[in-house]
Protein backbone atom coordinates (compact mmCIF):
# COMPACT_ATOMS: atom_id res chain seq x y z
CA UNK A 1 0.00 0.00 0.00
CA UNK A 2 3.10 2.49 0.93
CA UNK A 3 4.59 1.65 -2.61
CA UNK A 4 1.28 2.19 -4.54
CA UNK A 5 0.77 5.91 -2.13
CA UNK A 6 5.02 6.73 -3.80
CA UNK A 7 3.73 5.58 -6.59
CA UNK A 8 0.85 7.97 -6.87
CA UNK A 9 2.53 10.66 -5.51
CA UNK A 10 5.34 10.59 -8.15
CA UNK A 11 2.76 10.29 -11.15
CA UNK A 12 1.21 13.61 -10.26
CA UNK A 13 4.65 15.32 -10.68
CA UNK A 14 4.87 17.70 -13.62
CA UNK A 15 7.12 19.54 -15.40
CA UNK A 16 5.48 22.96 -14.72
CA UNK A 17 5.31 21.80 -10.81
CA UNK A 18 7.73 24.13 -8.33
CA UNK A 19 10.23 22.02 -6.12
CA UNK A 20 11.06 23.77 -2.60
CA UNK A 21 14.86 22.71 -1.93
CA UNK A 22 15.83 21.61 1.08
CA UNK A 23 17.51 25.51 2.04
CA UNK A 24 13.99 26.55 1.21
CA UNK A 25 14.91 27.72 -2.17
CA UNK A 26 12.47 27.65 -4.49
CA UNK A 27 12.47 26.38 -8.01
CA UNK A 28 9.89 27.66 -10.27
CA UNK A 29 9.56 24.43 -12.38
CA UNK A 30 11.25 20.95 -13.38
CA UNK A 31 13.95 22.18 -16.27
CA UNK A 32 17.39 23.65 -15.60
CA UNK A 33 19.69 24.47 -17.90
CA UNK A 34 23.12 22.16 -17.20
CA UNK A 35 26.48 24.10 -17.23
CA UNK A 36 28.27 24.83 -20.63
CA UNK A 37 31.34 26.34 -21.39
CA UNK A 38 30.51 29.48 -23.01
CA UNK A 39 33.85 30.71 -23.96
CA UNK A 40 32.78 34.38 -23.55
CA UNK A 41 34.66 35.90 -20.41
CA UNK A 42 37.43 39.21 -20.77
CA UNK A 43 41.09 38.77 -21.57
CA UNK A 44 41.01 40.33 -17.90
CA UNK A 45 38.25 36.65 -16.50
CA UNK A 46 35.26 38.91 -16.74
CA UNK A 47 31.93 38.51 -17.49
CA UNK A 48 30.42 40.95 -20.18
CA UNK A 49 27.41 42.28 -22.04
CA UNK A 50 27.05 38.87 -24.26
CA UNK A 51 27.00 36.53 -21.36
CA UNK A 52 24.30 39.01 -19.76
CA UNK A 53 22.32 39.09 -23.43
CA UNK A 54 22.47 35.39 -23.42
CA UNK A 55 21.34 34.42 -19.87
CA UNK A 56 18.22 36.59 -20.25
CA UNK A 57 17.95 35.01 -23.17
CA UNK A 58 17.20 31.50 -21.73
CA UNK A 59 15.60 33.07 -18.49
CA UNK A 60 12.65 34.43 -20.69
CA UNK A 61 12.75 31.31 -22.42
CA UNK A 62 10.95 29.68 -19.27
CA UNK A 63 13.69 27.71 -17.48
CA UNK A 64 13.52 27.44 -14.19
CA UNK A 65 17.17 27.39 -13.31
CA UNK A 66 20.24 28.22 -14.88
CA UNK A 67 23.69 26.97 -14.33
CA UNK A 68 26.44 29.29 -15.41
CA UNK A 69 29.16 27.61 -17.22
CA UNK A 70 32.22 26.46 -15.48
CA UNK A 71 33.98 29.95 -13.75
CA UNK A 72 37.49 28.87 -12.34
CA UNK A 73 38.43 29.70 -8.84
CA UNK A 74 42.38 30.30 -9.85
CA UNK A 75 43.30 32.29 -13.18
CA UNK A 76 46.63 30.51 -13.49
CA UNK A 77 44.62 27.42 -14.22
CA UNK A 78 41.78 27.85 -16.91
CA UNK A 79 39.71 25.31 -18.39
CA UNK A 80 39.84 26.92 -21.76
CA UNK A 81 40.04 30.09 -23.46
CA UNK A 82 37.55 33.11 -22.10
CA UNK A 83 36.79 31.59 -18.86
CA UNK A 84 35.47 33.71 -16.07
CA UNK A 85 37.39 33.41 -13.02
CA UNK A 86 36.81 34.69 -9.14
CA UNK A 87 40.16 35.67 -8.52
CA UNK A 88 40.47 37.92 -5.24
CA UNK A 89 40.72 41.44 -5.02
CA UNK A 90 39.03 42.03 -7.93
CA UNK A 91 35.83 44.25 -8.80
CA UNK A 92 32.87 42.33 -8.97
CA UNK A 93 30.20 44.32 -10.57
CA UNK A 94 30.66 42.13 -13.77
CA UNK A 95 29.02 38.98 -12.14
CA UNK A 96 26.63 41.60 -10.27
CA UNK A 97 24.83 42.31 -14.08
CA UNK A 98 25.16 38.73 -14.93
CA UNK A 99 23.45 37.46 -11.97
CA UNK A 100 20.93 40.22 -12.53
CA UNK A 101 20.25 39.05 -16.18
CA UNK A 102 19.30 35.69 -15.27
CA UNK A 103 17.30 36.31 -12.88
CA UNK A 104 14.31 37.99 -14.81
CA UNK A 105 10.91 36.08 -15.36
CA UNK A 106 11.53 34.63 -11.63
CA UNK A 107 14.58 32.52 -12.71
CA UNK A 108 16.78 31.25 -10.26
CA UNK A 109 20.75 31.49 -11.78
CA UNK A 110 23.58 29.78 -10.46
CA UNK A 111 27.25 29.63 -10.42
CA UNK A 112 29.37 26.59 -11.45
CA UNK A 113 32.62 26.91 -9.54
CA UNK A 114 35.16 24.54 -10.87
CA UNK A 115 39.38 24.12 -10.73
CA UNK A 116 40.32 21.92 -13.54
CA UNK A 117 43.64 20.26 -12.16
CA UNK A 118 45.35 18.34 -15.37
CA UNK A 119 42.26 19.26 -17.75
CA UNK A 120 43.93 22.59 -18.76
CA UNK A 121 45.07 22.50 -22.70
CA UNK A 122 49.10 23.08 -23.40
CA UNK A 123 48.63 26.63 -24.20
CA UNK A 124 46.67 27.54 -21.20
CA UNK A 125 49.23 25.84 -18.37
CA UNK A 126 52.57 24.32 -19.17
CA UNK A 127 52.72 22.89 -15.40
CA UNK A 128 49.17 21.89 -14.57
CA UNK A 129 47.99 20.32 -11.45
CA UNK A 130 46.53 17.43 -10.26
CA UNK A 131 46.46 14.80 -7.28
CA UNK A 132 48.80 12.45 -8.31
CA UNK A 133 51.50 13.15 -11.29
CA UNK A 134 49.72 10.84 -13.79
CA UNK A 135 49.26 12.29 -17.27
CA UNK A 136 46.11 11.87 -19.38
CA UNK A 137 46.05 8.82 -21.47
CA UNK A 138 47.08 9.01 -25.47
CA UNK A 139 46.43 10.75 -27.44
CA UNK A 140 44.78 13.41 -24.89
CA UNK A 141 48.25 13.50 -23.35
CA UNK A 142 49.28 15.75 -26.45
CA UNK A 143 46.96 18.58 -26.13
CA UNK A 144 47.67 18.56 -22.02
CA UNK A 145 51.25 18.40 -20.19
CA UNK A 146 52.02 15.80 -17.56
CA UNK A 147 50.58 17.21 -14.29
CA UNK A 148 52.18 17.98 -11.00
CA UNK A 149 51.06 16.31 -7.74
CA UNK A 150 49.60 19.03 -5.84
CA UNK A 151 51.43 19.63 -1.99
CA UNK A 152 48.83 19.42 0.91
CA UNK A 153 49.42 23.27 1.33
CA UNK A 154 48.09 23.61 -2.29
CA UNK A 155 44.72 21.36 -1.70
CA UNK A 156 43.95 23.67 1.39
CA UNK A 157 44.85 26.57 -0.45
CA UNK A 158 42.46 25.43 -3.66
CA UNK A 159 39.46 24.40 -0.79
CA UNK A 160 39.58 28.03 0.10
CA UNK A 161 39.45 29.33 -3.37
CA UNK A 162 36.19 27.02 -3.65
CA UNK A 163 34.72 28.83 -0.66
CA UNK A 164 35.52 32.53 -1.20
CA UNK A 165 33.98 31.53 -5.05
CA UNK A 166 30.32 30.71 -2.84
CA UNK A 167 30.98 33.52 -0.90
CA UNK A 168 31.26 35.77 -3.93
CA UNK A 169 28.47 34.07 -5.67
CA UNK A 170 26.24 34.82 -2.79
CA UNK A 171 27.11 38.47 -2.58
CA UNK A 172 27.34 39.23 -6.17
CA UNK A 173 23.29 38.10 -6.17
CA UNK A 174 23.96 34.62 -8.11
CA UNK A 175 20.86 32.52 -6.07
CA UNK A 176 23.16 29.35 -5.71
CA UNK A 177 26.26 27.41 -6.48
CA UNK A 178 27.22 24.23 -7.82
CA UNK A 179 30.58 22.10 -7.24
CA UNK A 180 31.49 20.70 -10.72
CA UNK A 181 32.98 17.63 -9.30
CA UNK A 182 32.12 15.51 -12.84
CA UNK A 183 34.06 14.84 -16.14
CA UNK A 184 37.32 14.58 -15.08
CA UNK A 185 38.13 18.17 -13.35
CA UNK A 186 40.06 18.52 -10.30
CA UNK A 187 37.14 17.38 -7.89
CA UNK A 188 36.47 14.30 -10.25
CA UNK A 189 40.41 13.55 -10.15
CA UNK A 190 40.46 13.29 -6.41
CA UNK A 191 37.64 10.91 -6.52
CA UNK A 192 39.39 8.68 -8.87
CA UNK A 193 41.39 6.14 -7.96
CA UNK A 194 42.98 5.93 -11.60
CA UNK A 195 44.24 9.59 -11.03
CA UNK A 196 44.59 10.25 -7.67
CA UNK A 197 47.08 7.53 -6.06
CA UNK A 198 48.32 9.54 -2.79
CA UNK A 199 49.45 7.96 -0.21
CA UNK A 200 48.52 10.57 2.49
CA UNK A 201 45.01 11.90 3.69
CA UNK A 202 43.94 12.70 0.45
CA UNK A 203 44.18 9.24 -1.37
CA UNK A 204 43.78 5.58 -1.05
CA UNK A 205 40.53 5.12 0.51
CA UNK A 206 37.12 6.35 -0.71
CA UNK A 207 36.75 8.28 2.48
CA UNK A 208 40.22 10.05 1.83
CA UNK A 209 39.99 10.69 -1.89
CA UNK A 210 36.16 11.85 -1.32
CA UNK A 211 38.04 14.25 1.72
CA UNK A 212 38.55 16.95 -0.99
CA UNK A 213 34.88 17.13 -2.10
CA UNK A 214 33.63 16.99 1.33
CA UNK A 215 35.92 19.97 3.06
CA UNK A 216 35.37 22.24 0.41
CA UNK A 217 31.58 21.73 0.70
CA UNK A 218 31.84 22.02 4.57
CA UNK A 219 33.64 25.71 3.78
CA UNK A 220 31.30 27.07 1.11
CA UNK A 221 28.78 26.09 3.32
CA UNK A 222 30.05 27.97 6.48
CA UNK A 223 30.22 30.82 3.95
CA UNK A 224 26.90 31.47 2.97
CA UNK A 225 24.93 30.12 5.24
CA UNK A 226 21.97 27.21 5.84
CA UNK A 227 19.80 29.17 3.15
CA UNK A 228 21.73 29.67 0.50
CA UNK A 229 21.42 26.55 -2.57
CA UNK A 230 24.79 24.22 -2.49
CA UNK A 231 24.75 21.76 -5.34
CA UNK A 232 27.08 19.41 -6.99
CA UNK A 233 27.06 17.87 -10.03
CA UNK A 234 28.50 14.60 -9.99
CA UNK A 235 29.65 11.63 -12.15
CA UNK A 236 27.56 8.37 -11.95
CA UNK A 237 30.54 6.63 -12.93
CA UNK A 238 34.44 7.59 -14.73
CA UNK A 239 33.48 4.65 -17.38
CA UNK A 240 37.30 3.47 -16.78
CA UNK A 241 38.68 -0.26 -15.95
CA UNK A 242 39.96 0.90 -12.03
CA UNK A 243 38.40 4.60 -11.86
CA UNK A 244 35.61 6.49 -10.32
CA UNK A 245 32.76 3.22 -10.11
CA UNK A 246 29.04 3.38 -9.70
CA UNK A 247 28.95 1.79 -5.89
CA UNK A 248 31.42 4.44 -5.26
CA UNK A 249 29.79 7.28 -6.17
CA UNK A 250 26.54 6.15 -5.06
CA UNK A 251 28.29 6.42 -1.37
CA UNK A 252 29.17 10.03 -2.00
CA UNK A 253 26.15 10.62 -2.80
CA UNK A 254 24.98 9.50 0.01
CA UNK A 255 27.60 11.10 2.28
CA UNK A 256 26.87 14.60 0.54
CA UNK A 257 23.51 14.19 1.02
CA UNK A 258 23.60 13.87 4.71
CA UNK A 259 25.22 16.76 4.88
CA UNK A 260 23.10 19.05 3.81
CA UNK A 261 23.77 19.37 -0.09
CA UNK A 262 20.19 20.92 -1.75
CA UNK A 263 20.55 19.34 -5.26
CA UNK A 264 22.81 16.83 -6.95
CA UNK A 265 23.23 16.66 -10.66
CA UNK A 266 23.89 13.30 -12.14
CA UNK A 267 26.29 13.24 -15.20
CA UNK A 268 28.65 10.46 -16.32
CA UNK A 269 32.33 10.39 -17.94
CA UNK A 270 35.28 12.26 -18.92
CA UNK A 271 37.98 13.53 -21.54
CA UNK A 272 39.00 10.07 -21.53
CA UNK A 273 35.19 7.97 -21.95
CA UNK A 274 33.29 10.77 -22.86
CA UNK A 275 29.57 9.29 -21.54
CA UNK A 276 27.94 12.41 -21.34
CA UNK A 277 27.82 12.96 -25.46
CA UNK A 278 25.78 9.96 -25.37
CA UNK A 279 28.01 7.85 -27.06
CA UNK A 280 27.89 3.47 -26.31
CA UNK A 281 24.19 4.27 -25.75
CA UNK A 282 22.30 1.02 -24.97
CA UNK A 283 18.82 0.56 -27.03
CA UNK A 284 17.04 0.79 -23.59
CA UNK A 285 18.59 4.12 -23.11
CA UNK A 286 18.01 5.37 -26.25
CA UNK A 287 14.11 4.42 -25.85
CA UNK A 288 13.97 6.34 -21.98
CA UNK A 289 16.51 9.15 -23.35
CA UNK A 290 17.93 9.97 -20.10
CA UNK A 291 22.12 8.26 -20.42
CA UNK A 292 21.91 7.79 -16.54
CA UNK A 293 18.40 6.69 -15.54
CA UNK A 294 19.00 3.49 -13.97
CA UNK A 295 21.83 5.06 -11.90
CA UNK A 296 19.08 7.53 -10.46
CA UNK A 297 16.76 5.17 -9.92
CA UNK A 298 19.13 2.94 -8.24
CA UNK A 299 20.84 6.05 -5.82
CA UNK A 300 16.85 7.40 -5.01
CA UNK A 301 16.57 4.44 -2.92
CA UNK A 302 19.24 5.59 -0.58
CA UNK A 303 18.84 9.59 -0.68
CA UNK A 304 16.17 12.00 -0.53
CA UNK A 305 18.14 14.68 -1.56
CA UNK A 306 16.43 16.31 -5.05
CA UNK A 307 18.34 14.67 -7.81
CA UNK A 308 18.60 16.38 -11.39
CA UNK A 309 19.22 14.14 -13.75
CA UNK A 310 21.52 15.74 -17.46
CA UNK A 311 21.64 13.82 -20.18
CA UNK A 312 19.70 12.85 -23.50
CA UNK A 313 16.62 14.43 -23.06
CA UNK A 314 15.14 15.22 -26.12
CA UNK A 315 11.03 15.21 -26.02
CA UNK A 316 8.61 16.19 -22.99
CA UNK A 317 7.52 12.32 -22.64
CA UNK A 318 10.93 11.33 -22.00
CA UNK A 319 11.22 14.12 -19.51
CA UNK A 320 7.92 13.46 -18.06
CA UNK A 321 8.34 9.69 -17.93
CA UNK A 322 11.77 10.03 -15.82
CA UNK A 323 9.48 12.49 -13.29
CA UNK A 324 6.96 9.93 -12.80
CA UNK A 325 9.30 7.09 -12.00
CA UNK A 326 10.59 9.39 -9.00
CA UNK A 327 14.36 8.66 -10.18
CA UNK A 328 14.83 12.15 -10.16
CA UNK A 329 13.32 15.49 -9.46
CA UNK A 330 15.04 18.25 -11.82
CA UNK A 331 15.34 17.87 -15.79
CA UNK A 332 18.66 18.76 -17.00
CA UNK A 333 18.83 20.41 -20.28
CA UNK A 334 22.06 21.51 -22.10
CA UNK A 335 22.29 21.48 -26.24
CA UNK A 336 18.88 21.30 -26.78
CA UNK A 337 18.27 25.02 -24.95
CA UNK A 338 21.62 26.08 -27.24
CA UNK A 339 19.61 25.89 -30.59
CA UNK A 340 16.05 26.17 -29.31
CA UNK A 341 16.12 28.98 -25.81
CA UNK A 342 12.38 28.71 -25.80
CA UNK A 343 12.33 24.62 -25.66
CA UNK A 344 11.63 24.81 -21.77
CA UNK A 345 8.64 27.53 -22.82
CA UNK A 346 7.63 25.73 -25.93
CA UNK A 347 7.52 22.02 -23.55
CA UNK A 348 5.91 23.54 -20.47
CA UNK A 349 2.92 25.59 -22.96
CA UNK A 350 2.27 21.78 -23.87
CA UNK A 351 3.64 22.26 -27.50
CA UNK A 352 4.66 19.18 -29.23
CA UNK A 353 7.84 19.99 -29.59
CA UNK A 354 11.31 17.74 -30.22
CA UNK A 355 14.85 18.28 -29.63
CA UNK A 356 17.01 19.34 -32.59
CA UNK A 357 19.66 17.96 -31.37
CA UNK A 358 21.35 15.64 -33.41
CA UNK A 359 24.88 14.24 -34.41
CA UNK A 360 27.28 16.30 -35.86
CA UNK A 361 29.54 14.96 -38.76
CA UNK A 362 31.99 17.09 -41.52
CA UNK A 363 31.30 13.78 -43.78
CA UNK A 364 34.85 13.47 -43.54
CA UNK A 365 35.76 10.89 -40.41
CA UNK A 366 39.19 11.84 -39.80
CA UNK A 367 38.15 15.59 -38.80
CA UNK A 368 35.52 14.32 -36.73
CA UNK A 369 37.83 12.65 -34.56
CA UNK A 370 40.33 15.53 -34.72
CA UNK A 371 37.60 18.23 -33.77
CA UNK A 372 35.36 18.24 -30.61
CA UNK A 373 32.25 18.34 -32.95
CA UNK A 374 29.85 18.25 -29.92
CA UNK A 375 31.64 21.48 -28.25
CA UNK A 376 32.51 23.94 -30.89
CA UNK A 377 29.31 23.20 -32.44
CA UNK A 378 27.11 24.29 -29.44
CA UNK A 379 29.36 26.49 -28.77
CA UNK A 380 29.03 29.37 -31.66
CA UNK A 381 25.26 28.20 -31.07
CA UNK A 382 26.18 30.31 -27.39
CA UNK A 383 28.35 33.03 -28.94
CA UNK A 384 25.12 33.99 -31.59
CA UNK A 385 22.78 34.51 -29.23
CA UNK A 386 25.00 36.00 -26.82
CA UNK A 387 25.37 38.74 -30.02
CA UNK A 388 21.55 38.89 -29.85
CA UNK A 389 21.20 36.63 -32.63
CA UNK A 390 19.09 33.57 -33.42
CA UNK A 391 20.60 30.50 -32.78
CA UNK A 392 21.37 28.28 -35.89
CA UNK A 393 20.48 24.80 -35.82
CA UNK A 394 21.54 24.69 -39.96
CA UNK A 395 25.08 25.37 -39.39
CA UNK A 396 27.34 23.27 -40.93
CA UNK A 397 29.76 21.30 -38.70
CA UNK A 398 32.43 22.77 -41.42
CA UNK A 399 31.91 25.67 -40.59
CA UNK A 400 31.94 25.72 -36.92
CA UNK A 401 35.56 24.12 -37.53
CA UNK A 402 36.35 26.61 -39.42
CA UNK A 403 34.96 29.56 -37.08
CA UNK A 404 37.14 28.00 -34.10
CA UNK A 405 40.50 27.99 -36.17
CA UNK A 406 39.84 31.43 -37.09
CA UNK A 407 39.26 32.50 -33.29
CA UNK A 408 42.00 30.53 -31.70
CA UNK A 409 44.50 29.64 -34.04
CA UNK A 410 45.17 26.26 -35.71
CA UNK A 411 47.78 25.69 -32.96
CA UNK A 412 45.67 26.57 -30.01
CA UNK A 413 42.70 24.65 -30.76
CA UNK A 414 42.19 21.85 -27.93
CA UNK A 415 39.46 19.62 -26.67
CA UNK A 416 37.19 21.90 -24.49
CA UNK A 417 34.92 21.06 -22.05
CA UNK A 418 31.59 19.62 -21.51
Amino acid sequence: MQDQEKLLTFSMTKLSDTLILPCGAILKNRIAKSAMSECMGTKDYKANNELNTLYSRWAQGGTGLLITGNIMVDRMFLGEPGNVVFHEGRDYSDLKAWAEAGKINGTQIWTQINHPGKQSPKFLSPEPVSPSSIALKPPLNKMFNRPRALTESEIFSITEKFAHAAKISKETGFTGAQIHGAHGYLVSQFLSPLHNQRTDQWGGSLENRMRFVVSIYKRMREEVGPSFPLSIKLNSADFQKGGFSKEESMIVVETLSKLGLDLIEISGGTYEAPEMTGVHQKESTKKREAYFLEYCEEVRQRVKTPLMLTGGFRSAEGMDAALNSGACDVIGLARSLAINPDFSKEILSGKEVQSEVKPLSTGVRSLDKLFPLEVTWYTHQLHRMGSGKKPDPGMSSASSILKTILSLGLQNLKRVRY
